[in-house]
């Protein structure tokens, strides 16, 4: 059963993104919007929801009396790390991804300055409900600056190969099922490792954490492959932006969030690291040749077997 599922889930990713990605592309032309500025704003969002549900539900755990802070916590840092650790090093593999320095400086701040609001905030082991509503003002004032920059940019108006309401619904049925089949296809993949014997770690770190990154690394795979690379990085960068400063910001509102020390001693710092080293080789040439794609997956997967050898010994 499992099994089929999870060849059923599989399907749905590339039928979704399949989907996903032609409605992108069209609203794009149609608007005159740069696919970067697609990827940031609506892919960005639209693959992020999954993270966002988890958090609301969360946050309205910790208000009626439970501790479900590390959930959320963990799952926005922990997906952010996949996204630029391992999807950004993969797709990097498959294609040379390039982005203009000043678009590069611009975001990148962003990306950083996010996580250091992050880490400044749970230094003291709680993120309040102050906090977090200035953590969703920071978002609030980007996605700002995004859609100003939409409307400054488009000028031209293209014809798109389909009409603008149909484009829309293509976008919004493709990244349903985009999110839907990963869904299916992380709780089949964790009932086929749990009948295979393999350990709890193994099924949370590896299914699980690969798991929460499958709609940004389909959507990034298939842009890549037809060619819109700039939609891919768009993806990414938007969506580790959204991951930083909204579930964790959504969830301190409803109620106050517990920090866990280690996730800002050890998982904190690793996101900066591999961001800011995956930020320097865009900056160093315009783009990240494939060798530094290498680099950035090989410290995501130096994280997976830390977090894998430290899980056994414990």
């Amino acid at each position: 059963m499992d099994i089929g599922l999870l060849i059923l889930g599989l399907a749905g990713l590339w039928l979704g993104t399949e989907i996903t990605i032609s409605g992108a592309v069209s609203i794009a032309k149609r608007f005159g919007v740069s696919e970067f500025i697609i990827g940031v704003v609506i892919l960005s969002i639209g693959s992020d929801l999954p993270e966002l549900a988890i958090a609301i539900d969360a946050g309205i755990k910790n208000l009626v009396g439970g501790d479900y802070s590390d959930v959320v916590v963990g799952s926005a840092i922990g997906s952010s790390l996949g996204q630029i650790g391992f999807v950004l090093g993969f797709v990097g593999l498959l294609s040379y991804l390039t982005l203009p320095r000043r678009t590069t400086y611009r975001h990148g701040a962003t990306l950083l300055g996010a996580l250091m609001l992050v880490a400044v905030f749970g230094y003291d082991g709680v993120v309040t409900f102050t906090e977090g509503l200035a953590l969703l003002l920071v978002y609030g004032i980007y996605l700002v600056a995004l859609l100003n920059e939409i409307n400054g940019s488009a000028d031209v108006v293209q014809d798109g190969d389909k009409p603008a309401w149909r484009s829309s619904l293509y976008l919004v049925i493709g990244l349903i099922i985009v999110v839907g089949s990963a869904e299916m296809t992380v709780s089949s993949a964790v009932g086929v490792a749990q009948m295979l014997g393999l350990s709890d770690a193994v099924v949370a770190i590896i299914l699980i954490g690969f798991g929460s990154s499958l709609p940004e690394l389909t959507i990034s795979i298939g842009a890549v492959m037809k060619g819109h690379h700039r939609m891919s990085v768009g993806n990414l960068i938007g969506s580790n932006v959204f991951d930083t400063l909204v579930p964790i910001g959504v969830a301190a509102v409803i109620a106050p969030l517990s920090f866990n020390e280690s996730i800002l001693r050890v998982e904190v710092p690793y996101l900066a690291l591999v961001t800011f080293l995956a930020l320097f080789f865009f900056i160093r040439k315009r783009g990240i040749q494939r060798w530094e794609a290498a680099v950035v997956l090989g410290l995501y997967c130096a994280y997976v077997f830390m977090k894998l050898t430290t899980s056994i010994v414990h």
